[in-house]
């Protein structure tokens, strides 16, 4: 099964979950001053998950992503290894908004990418999407 495959919520109300992943798919939406984008990511709830992330993935679909919460809100740091696809990554600051973006993101990478400040969570999408969705900083984000 593809990554971008949907994930199907199970019978008897558990949460649905990504097909190559395995963790929890949920809804995530930015509200770019009251037009909203909804997409569907994987929750990064765990250190295992994020020191994993979407490491050795080769799919990502338009409205999918992956979305790591902060346990402790902190300044952020995020970097490439063993990530084929280029990500925009998101950094979310603590009022729920878009902080910085740091944009197409080199596949392989080890440099460090940064949130400028402290950082609720951080959010990757596919390279090129934030800006064609208009994504900027500023925006909202809820999950």
């Amino acid at each position: 099964m593809s990554a971008t495959a949907s994930a199907q919520a199970p019978a008897g109300g558990e949460a649905a979950r990504h097909p190559v992943s395995g963790l929890e798919v949920i809804d995530l939406v930015v509200d770019r001053g009251g037009k909203t984008l909804n997409f569907k990511v994987e929750l990064a709830d765990t250190p295992e998950a994020q020191v994993k992330g979407l490491m050795f993935r080769t799919e990502l679909g338009d409205f999918e992503g992956m979305i790591f919460p902060s346990e402790v809100p902190e300044a952020r740091a995020f970097w490439m290894k063993n990530t084929p696809l280029s990500l925009d990554i998101i950094f979310i600051g603590m009022d729920g908004r878009v902080q910085n973006i740091a944009a197409n993101t080199t596949p392989y990478s080890l440099d460090s990418v940064k949130s400028d400040g402290i950082a609720s969570a951080v959010l990757e999408l596919r390279a090129g999407r934030a800006k064609a969705l208009g994504i900027v900083p500023g925006d909202k984000v809820t999950y």
